[in-house]
């Protein structure tokens, strides 16, 4: 699957630390042969990612469409496809599928939500739902 993850307070917070976690899933994902994105609303993250250390393990990094979701996709530029998506605004995850995750503002070294995550991924893959209670199935639209 093409999954595609959004920055700011999905994988880092407000200070621009990692939220736990993310860099051993998506190692994990890619792994599993899946191909991991970022994209953010606020424009390209590629420093970000660099910082982070995530850059071996990210396919690609776009901005966001933050309305319009469907021509913004073109607008933008954003190849591939979606095919899921994690974002802690409810509306981009409604239309394309995927994950509401809860914010992430502070550091909280006892966060799990990327572990919860995970485990939604792959009961999607094996199952084509999940029942972590931010899933969202793909639109009809998509």
């Amino acid at each position: 699957m093409n999954i595609f993850f959004d920055v700011d307070y999905t994988i880092i917070s407000m200070d621009g630390r990692l939220r736990p976690h993310t860099d051993d899933v998506f190692r994990d994902l890619v792994n599993l042969g899946h191909y991991v994105y970022i994209w953010s609303g606020v424009g390209k993250r590629d420093k970000e990612v660099e910082k982070l250390g995530l850059k071996q393990y990210v396919s690609g990094v776009f901005v966001k469409p933050i309305i319009e979701f469907e021509i913004g996709l073109e607008r933008f530029a954003v190849t591939p496809r979606p095919d899921f998506v994690i974002d802690d605004h409810k509306e981009i995850v409604e239309f394309f599928g995927g994950v509401h995750m809860m914010p992430y503002y502070f550091k909280d070294s006892d966060d799990i939500g990327m572990l919860n995550l995970y485990k939604a991924i792959i009961e999607y893959v094996e199952f084509g739902f999940s029942n972590h209670p931010g899933f969202k199935a793909i639109s009809k639209f998509t």
